[in-house]
């Protein structure tokens, strides 16, 4: 359970560091990247938040809602992942 309490919090470290960078960058690109980015933060807390609280409680109601936040984690984890590698692909080929 430790672990996930430790993913649980740097899983939200990062989102907002992401949030953050997205405010002081100008370009578009970056802040879509950028965004893509937190999208998987936000994902990994979800994930490692369902895991957490069904491990703590053990309940069936608890089981239906961390199987929402694992579900729902994992489209965002999946969805970031693919926006990110665009992005990522979208700069380099602007900036050889």
């Amino acid at each position: 359970m430790f672990i996930f309490a430790i993913l649980i919090v740097l899983s939200i470290v990062f989102y907002v560091y992401y949030k953050v960078s997205i405010l002081r960058t100008k370009d578009g690109l970056t802040q879509r990247y950028l965004n893509a980015k937190s999208r998987m933060s936000l994902g990994v807390f979800l994930v490692s938040f369902g895991i957490n609280q069904y491990l703590a409680y053990q309940v069936k109601f608890v089981l239906i809602i961390s199987i929402i936040f694992f579900i729902l984690g994992c489209m965002q984890i999946m969805y970031g992942f693919k926006s990110a590698r665009h992005y990522r692909n979208e700069w380099k080929r602007l900036n050889p």
